[in-house]
């Protein structure tokens, strides 16, 4: 399984990559929407877990975005901002997510759950 990470707080984003990898699960980084739809076209990514509020390009246009392209890649939210309720109220229904601070374990539970 390889799970492509996109959060522009490039200290969150690159510990989670690492200690994904501690857990087994193959995760690449980038702080950033475009850099992350480049890094799409190269490689088959199972599952993107997209920050929800990111400068340029947030995490619902990237999804659009990459799932144009991408019809079979699945993906998570991680919201750090806004209620619980807020987030579900502008997320389709469907949506998998997480609020910051997030639990690893969670993460990786969610990762597998969406890739299933």
């Amino acid at each position: 399984m390889k799970v492509l990470l996109v959060d522009d707080e490039v200290e969150l984003v690159s510990a989670m990559a690492e200690r994904l990898g501690f857990r087994d699960v193959d995760a690449d980084w980038t702080d950033n929407g475009e850099s992350a739809m480049e890094m799409a076209d190269k490689t088959a990514y199972d599952v993107a877990v997209l920050d929800m509020k990111m400068p340029r390009l947030n995490g619902l246009d990237l999804m659009e975005r990459l799932a144009e392209k991408h019809p079979g890649m699945k993906f998570i939210f991680l919201s750090g901002h806004g209620s619980e309720s807020d987030f579900k109220a502008g997320c389709a229904a469907g949506c998998n997510y997480l609020i910051k601070p997030i639990q690893l374990e969670e993460l990786v539970a969610l990762i597998h759950k969406v890739a299933a």
